[in-house]
């Protein structure tokens, strides 16, 4: 059965300001993007606001909490790890030709960082000369206020900014896309015999460059009647043994109020958070074979996984998304 792999799209990146030293992570250029989509240049020195490198932190690996038992023949043995969110700390320089220019450039800026706290996150963006670069989601939480100082607050001022960070780690701008199609179905007799399956798209290893794991999203094409993915995974468990396991999950359309995918008709899975629905928005989740059901993650490195689906012909098709994510900047 032909099975046909697109590359890895890679999107336009917008352009970014030359790079400066920060501390942690080396030369880089920073973005931060407000909630409504504007982009603030932070490491322009010739802009009317920039990041001071002097101050900066939480650039670095995430926070963890330990959870360890006493082991009876001394110390401890680790049961669990948990992320924590983390803080950055971003001091900011602001000034104006004139007071008035530098009050409406303070105010702006504040505005930009402040409203996270009512239409969702802001992004920071950590853009590398090679034009690799990473981005997180970022919460403002206190610091938006001057110094205080003798000749602060008339054309110049610097606040040092907190940000809080629900999701510790540091999403890569650019997403990884693996796309696997139905090809056209040949004669078993013609020219000579041949199968041509309608049920696997394929066995293959999808890898995960980043550090940590990651949640992908499914988007299938029709025609299809069931679909099942499957991963081997190695998994430590709470007993700190580690140990190869196969999770998979499988949405049975038929089990749904939508009824099969016809030609052309769509449905998105998403893994984190659990959601399945139709391209007419209808919800499927109830089609999951629960309790059974495993909507897994990719862990970093390479992973063997099966896309299965049932009922498939030319044109099905199933394309997997996920942003690495990473320890650091």
């Amino acid at each position: 059965m032909p099975i046909i792999a697109a590359p890895v799209v890679t999107p336009e990146v917008p352009e970014t300001p030359p790079p400066v030293d920060i501390p942690e992570i080396g030369y880089a250029s920073i973005t931060y993007v407000d909630p409504t989509g504007r982009r603030w240049p932070m490491t322009d020195l010739s802009a009317d606001w920039y990041t001071l490198a002097n101050g900066v932190s939480g650039l670095g690996a995430a926070p963890y909490e330990l959870t360890a038992d006493p082991h009876p023949r001394g110390g401890s043995r680790l049961r669990h790890v948990q992320p924590q969110a983390r803080t950055i700390v971003w001091p900011v320089l602001v000034r104006g030709a004139d007071h008035l220019k530098f009050t409406a450039n303070w105010r702006e800026l504040a505005r930009a960082f402040t409203r996270t706290l009512r239409e969702g996150p802001g992004w920071l963006e950590v853009a590398r000369p090679d034009g690799s670069g990473r981005r997180i989601a970022v919460y403002y939480r206190d610091g938006w206020d001057g110094r205080g100082q003798t000749a602060t607050g008339i054309t110049w001022d610097s606040a040092v900014v907190t940000l809080w960070c629900e999701d510790p780690y540091w999403l890569d701008l650019q997403p990884v896309l693996v796309h696997r199609e139905t090809g056209e179905g040949v004669d078993y007799l013609a020219p000579y015999p041949s199968v041509s399956s309608s049920q696997v798209l394929g066995a293959t290893t999808v890898t995960n460059p980043g550090d940590v794991d990651v949640w992908p999203e499914w988007h299938i094409t029709g025609p299809a009647t069931s679909i099942a993915f499957s991963a081997t995974k190695r998994v430590r468990g709470g007993d700190g043994v580690v140990r190869t396991v196969i999770e998979e999950f499988t949405l049975d359309m038929e089990a749904t109020t939508h009824g099969p995918l016809l030609a052309g008709q769509t449905v998105t899975i998403s893994t984190d958070p659990p959601r399945a629905r139709s391209g007419t928005g209808e919800n499927l989740v109830a089609g999951l074979n629960w309790p059974e059901a495993v909507l897994w993650s990719l862990p970093p490195g390479e992973t063997p996984v099966v896309f299965q689906l049932a009922g498939a012909e030319a044109g099905s098709a199933v394309d997997l998304t996920y942003y690495p994510r990473y320890e650091t900047a």
